[in-house]
């Protein structure tokens, strides 16, 4: 048997993400969290020299088949189904033609080009299943979010998972060679919903670009945005749906706001529709109308990365009042910038908030509960500054330097699996040249 130091990293790892693309702006259609994390753990990984190519589906006709979104970084747009118009339900029709994309694109290379997959998703695991059966390399998968979980704490009238996708998600938690858990209630989650074996389970947190957010001058954001300097500024970032949960915010913030109407409280709303937000586009400034707080709440669309990091700058406090997060990138990026943050206390924003310290979290999603916790913030300007104090030396804990430590590591051990089974005992690309070689003669040597 191979012993672990005898394993070398990846020279290039296939990522696969078919639902959504690492260069779409988070915050629209079903952009988030997600493609930022393939995106920056990509970067970083291509920094320790590991090339990485990105395979996503292509939702434009004018999307180029290939990109060169960072050096060593590499996205792939493959056609698979209608550019536009296809809801991320339908998506698993169009997996076959997804999976031919991509076998098609190692098929034009040596064999042994990829050394592993890495699959983002349930969807991308299903073609990434097929993919290391056919190339003969380790599969590590990332759920991101998982049905089961976000089924048993759905918003009111919101749509639940269908039973097709737990059941893919189930196939492809047993297929795997490594599992990549946000966090360990995650990874107990993948256990005890899932069945996964917690000896092939992973725990690598995500992170935040901390060279580009960190604090800065407050005045000069506000100006930036036209905020005025004066208000204590609460603000939302994210998809507007009902699983983020922004309609909670704006609920404690007219409750607040009729407590102490002298308190000049601005909600900052900070994203675009999404899922089953797409239904009712306008909700939200429906709500704020019929709770009388018009006035008081300001929405902006989807911010790039470096507009986005003077939002969380801007503000005083941000929500996240989501009902389920696998981890919450948001909460790591606002505290990076100094800025605390109120969350639920639900998924990955129990590790991603340090409660009493950086932040308050808050159980439940109750009216009366997210008023009273947000009135005793807003209202107490030093137990603001003192919990933005320390947000910054929290927020250092988490950086995708990091994640691409824990990645390579989970790597590793893929590939240890691996070799107990019928793969490859290694990356070496003649290895999986040999295993090649059998597929395609039947099992004779040659």
């Amino acid at each position: 048997m191979v012993t672990p130091m005898h394993i070398s990293r990846p020279r290039r790892v296939a990522v696969l993400s078919v639902h959504t693309s690492p260069l779409a702006q988070p915050g629209t259609g079903d952009a988030g969290g997600m493609n930022v994390y393939v995106l920056q753990s990509a970067i970083q990984l291509a920094k320790r020299g590991v090339e990485v190519e990105i395979f996503t589906r292509a939702t434009s006709s004018a999307d180029a088949p290939v990109v060169d979104a960072a050096p060593g970084v590499r996205v792939r747009n493959i056609a698979a189904g209608p550019f536009e118009g296809l809801d991320k339900a339908d998506l698993p029709t169009q997996l076959c033609a997804f999976v031919a994309g991509v076998l098609r694109e190692e098929a034009r290379r040596e064999p042994g080009y990829y050394s592993l997959i890495h699959s983002h998703y349930w969807l991308s695991g299903q073609v990434g299943w097929l993919a290391r059966d056919r190339w003969g390399v380790p599969l590590v998968h990332t759920a991101h979010t998982l049905a089961a979980v976000k089924n048993l704490s759905l918003a009111e009238g919101d749509t639940p998972e269908p039973a097709a996708r737990q059941i893919g998600e189930q196939q492809v938690v047993a297929e795997s060679d490594r599992l990549v858990a946000n966090t360990t209630d995650e990874a107990k989650a993948l256990h005890e919903l899932y069945g996964a074996d917690p000896t092939r389970i992973d725990v690598v947190a995500p992170g935040a670009d901390l060279t580009r957010y960190r604090p800065g001058d407050r005045d000069a954001a506000r100006a930036l945005l036209g905020l005025n300097p004066s208000e204590v500024v609460v603000t939302f970032v994210g998809r507007i749906q009902p699983l983020k949960a922004p309609d909670v915010l704006l609920r404690a913030a007219a409750e607040v706001i009729s407590r102490r109407p002298g308190l000049p409280l601005r909600i900052l709303v900070v994203g675009g529709p999404s899922g089953t937000g797409l239904a009712r586009p306008d909700v939200l400034i429906e709500l704020a109308r019929s709770l009388g707080i018009t006035a008081q709440v300001t929405f902006l669309p989807p911010q790039a990365p470096e507009r986005l990091a003077d939002v969380y700058r801007a503000s005083d406090l941000v929500a996240v009042p989501s009902y389920s997060e696998s981890f919450g990138l948001v909460a790591i990026e606002a505290q990076a910038c100094g800025t605390p943050v109120i969350a639920a206390d639900v998924g990955g924003l129990g590790v991603a908030v340090r409660n009493g310290e950086t932040g308050l979290l808050v159980q439940g999603h109750r009216t009366e509960d997210w008023a009273g916790a947000l009135e005793s913030l807003v209202a107490t300007p030093t137990r603001l500054a003192e919990l933005a104090a320390q947000a910054p030396r929290h927020a250092e804990n988490f950086s995708w330097e990091h994640t691409a430590d824990g990645l390579l590591e989970s790597y590793r051990k893929a590939a240890v699996n691996y070799n107990n089974g019928t793969g490859p005992s290694d990356f070496s690309p003649r290895r999986a040249r040999g295993l090649w070689r059998l597929r395609r003669t039947g099992g004779v040597r040659t």
